[in-house]
């Protein structure tokens, strides 16, 4: 049976992009991106911010690299992947990232 792994986010970058070269010569980027939904709690608007980290590659990199910087509007497609590590304290944990497979920068800002 097939699956499906598909994230959507449409949101704002909480910061400039993180850009590192890999020991094999591959950029990478990590952005940190905030989403917003809202809900009434006693007939007041209440506003709720998530914030996600996403993974650039190769190409996707240097784009967010030279086009976007702390709250640039961006719309990404890619997938989840959860790593597991352990802490200082032997203990097994988990981090869960998106994986970008496409971005469209949503505003004319650069850094």
């Amino acid at each position: 049976m097939a699956s499906v792994n598909k994230v959507i986010l449409i949101g704002n970058l909480g910061q400039a992009p993180d850009v590192r070269i890999t020991n094999s010569g591959i950029k990478v980027a990590e952005i940190s991106i905030a989403t917003s939904s809202y809900y009434n709690r006693d007939n007041e608007r209440v506003e709720k911010t998530t914030w996600h980290t996403v993974t650039l590659w190769n190409k996707l990199a240097e784009i967010v690299e030279r086009y976007t910087g702390k709250g640039s509007s961006v719309y990404i497609e890619g997938r989840l992947e959860t790593e597991k590590w352990v802490d200082s304290n032997g203990q097994n944990r988990y981090t869960t990232k998106i994986i970008a497979e496409s971005i469209q920068l949503l505003d004319k800002r650069t850094r």
